[in-house]
C-alpha cells in the first residue's frame, strides 16, 4: 500500500495532481480542500489511498490526515465509492462533514451534488457514533484570490471533470463571478457552483 507521496508538483489541477517522485510521475486524484492547501507549493507530501479495481489502480491524495480519515470513513459505507467520497470532501471540509454528521444535518450532506436523501441518511447513521467519539483539529487554510480569467477557466475545467455539463457550469460560474467579483477563491467558486447545479 502507498501511504504517502513526497515529491515535486509536476502538474496541478483542482481535481488531480501529478507528483514527480524520483523521476516517476504519480497521478493523484484530490479534493478541492487539498487543492487549496497545495496550489501555491512546488513540493508536497500527500497522504494517499490506493483504490484497486479490476480495470484500474487509482491513487487518492489528501493534504492532511483528518481528510484522509474522513475519506476512508465515507468509502466504508455501502454505496459510497471513492468518487462520491471525493465529491463530498470537495463540497465540505473534514470538519464541516463531521459537524453535519454529529448534528444529523441531512440537508447539508444532501446539498452535495449526486447525494440523495437515502445516501445522506446512511452516511449519518453509519458514522454518527464514531464522529461523536472523535475530535478533529481545526485547520484553517488561507486562500488568496486569483485573476478572474484563469479562475473562470480553472473552475470550468474542474466542474467538467466532476461531471457538470458545460452549459450549466458556464451559466452558474458567470453568475457567481458577477455577484462576488474577483475576490472569490477557486475553491469557493467551485463549491458554490456545485451547490447550485
Amino acid at each position: 500500500m502507498i501511504t504517502y507521496l513526497h515529491g515535486k508538483l509536476a502538474y496541478k489541477d483542482p481535481t488531480f495532481v501529478i507528483i514527480d517522485v524520483a523521476g516517476i510521475g504519480y497521478e493523484v486524484k484530490i479534493s478541492l480542500t487539498t487543492f487549496s492547501a497545495i496550489k501555491d507549493k512546488e513540493e508536497v507530501r500527500l497522504q494517499t489511498f490506493l483504490h484497486i479495481k479490476e480495470d484500474a489502480h487509482t491513487l487518492y491524495g489528501f493534504y492532511d490526515l483528518s481528510e484522509k480519515k474522513r475519506f476512508l470513513d465515507l468509502i466504508s459505507i455501502n454505496g459510497v465509492g471513492p468518487s462520491t467520497g471525493l465529491m463530498i470532501l470537495s463540497s465540505l471540509s473534514a470538519d464541516e462533514l463531521q459537524q453535519a454528521i454529529v448534528q444529523e444535518d441531512v440537508k447539508t450532506i444532501q446539498g452535495v451534488k449526486g447525494i440523495g436523501l437515502k445516501t445522506a441518511q446512511r452516511v449519518i447513521l453509519e458514522l454518527k457514533d464514531k464522529m461523536k467519539k472523535e475530535g478533529l483539529l481545526d485547520k484553517t487554510l488561507e486562500f488568496s484570490p486569483q485573476p478572474r480569467n484563469s479562475l473562470r477557466e480553472e473552475a470550468l475545467s474542474a466542474l467538467s471533470t466532476l461531471g457538470i455539463s458545460k452549459s450549466m457550469a458556464v451559466k452558474q460560474v458567470d453568475l457567481i463571478l458577477k455577484e462576488s467579483g474577483t475576490d472569490i477563491t477557486i475553491e469557493d467558486l467551485i463549491k458554490r457552483t456545485l451547490k447550485r447545479t
